[in-house]
């Protein structure tokens, strides 16, 4: 697929919503419930014979309706829907799944590396509610294609994967998925414009809007982008997971994102540039830097083809160093050097740094954490834009002389 022929930045710009009085940004709507002039109305909501009216905040808000149109131009989807965390994305998808496909219970197969937080869930909560999981590595088709059953409804990836930062071919996995009748999800956390996973084949997208969307990690939020039909599934007064978990996203902060999607575009492009001149420079010195963007990197070719060139390759690279402790006593002096914060997350201006299998993938247990080839030492950068790169390179290469040598 040619990816270069869909714009995200200009299908976002399209999206157009005037404010009272003809105000250039939409205002805020904060009511928690709305008014119906005609009390039938109300009743026919209820029973689920009338669509398209704002009925409690819980099930529908203007503000939260028109950042999901947003992220729906990002993603080429027919609707989309922010919710309170990237967490609640990812749960209520799941679970809206397996009740839709039949009675809630059921088979899911996941990348075998994923978030932490993902990992978890799918590990200790989905079985206690009867689904079967089972984690795979996920660039193995013929392995994937092994673990289908009857029962298997969902195939679950990340389109670059914490923290190894592997590209899932989700082509191909959706292929295989229409074969088998299988729904694909994806979380596209670490690409928001940059690979729309949707017109690969997938069938849900899901993104942290915590992370790139927000770009100041001042906000908790999440979005799912799929068909319309999926999406009123999940407001559904009797059977919506969204509706009856009740994770909905704060007008105020939808608000925000709206504004902020109208930049993501050239704050993704900024990130790349910034983290791919910086990996660039550590692979010249030899030292173990893994970076989609890199010739080096084992899915690089598949890269190439599946994301948009004017975006670059993502913000996220790792470094490979001896030991936890070592990778800890590099990180504190390059914050002390001003070069990055120790911090867990990603996507803020400034460039943030953690080791992951102490941190952020710590819910996997260690012997999984060596079968997928994610060791103590592994010091995960999320590069921020802000800096000269020249200064922010003498920085990096001056701390890592010092510490390691």
């Amino acid at each position: 697929m040619n990816t270069q022929n869909y714009h995200p930045d200009q299908a976002i710009r399209d999206i157009q919503h005037f404010g009272e009085e003809g105000g250039v940004v939409p205002v805020i709507d904060v009511a928690s419930t709305s008014t119906f002039l005609d009390p039938k109305d109300m009743e026919r909501t209820f029973m689920g014979e009338l669509q398209g009216c704002y009925l409690y905040s819980r099930h529908s808000n203007p503000t939260v309706n028109i950042f999901g149109k947003k992220i729906a131009a990002m993603e080429g989807a027919e609707a989309a829907l922010g919710v309170a965390s990237g967490m609640a994305a990812i749960s209520c998808t799941i679970d809206q799944i397996f009740r839709n496909e039949g009675n809630g219970q059921g088979h899911l197969i996941a990348s075998q590396t994923v978030y932490g937080g993902t990992y978890a869930l799918f590990k200790n909560i989905l079985p206690a509610k009867g689904i079967k999981v089972s984690f795979v590595e996920i660039t193995d088709l013929k392995a994937v294609e092994k673990l289908i059953t009857p029962e298997t409804k969902i195939i679950y990836a990340e389109t670059l994967s914490n923290p190894l930062l592997s590209m899932c071919d989700i082509q191909s996995l959706a292929k295989l998925c229409k074969t088998k009748k299988i729904k694909l999800v994806i979380d596209n956390t670490f690409t928001p414009m940059m690979c729309q996973p949707l017109r690969l084949g997938a069938d849900v997208v899901i993104h942290s809007c915590t992370k790139y969307i927000s770009g100041s990690s001042d906000f908790i939020a999440g979005a799912i982008a799929a068909s319309n039909e999926f999406i009123a599934s999940l407001i559904d007064v009797n059977t919506g997971s969204v509706m009856l978990n009740g994770p909905v996203m704060d007008p105020r902060i939808a608000h925000e994102l709206y504004l902020r999607m109208d930049h993501l575009g050239v704050r993704m492009s900024a990130h790349s540039q910034m983290a791919l001149f910086l990996a660039k420079r550590m692979k010249e010195k030899g030292l173990p830097v893994i970076y989609p963007g890199l010739e080096n990197h084992p899915q690089h070719v598949l890269v190439n083809t599946v994301m948009h060139s004017q975006y670059g390759y993502g913000g996220i690279l790792t470094l490979e160093c001896k030991s936890a402790a070592e990778a800890r006593d590099l990180a504190t002096a390059l914050q002390n050097e001003k070069f990055g914060l120790y911090a867990v997350s990603l996507g803020f201006s400034r460039t943030l740094m953690s080791c992951s299998a102490k941190s952020t993938s710590s819910e996997i247990p260690e012997e999984e954490r060596k079968k997928i080839g994610l060791s103590e030492g592994l010091l995960r950068f999320s590069i921020g834009f802000t800096g000269d790169a020249e200064t922010m390179w003498k920085r990096f290469e001056s701390c890592y002389k010092t510490v390691i040598g």
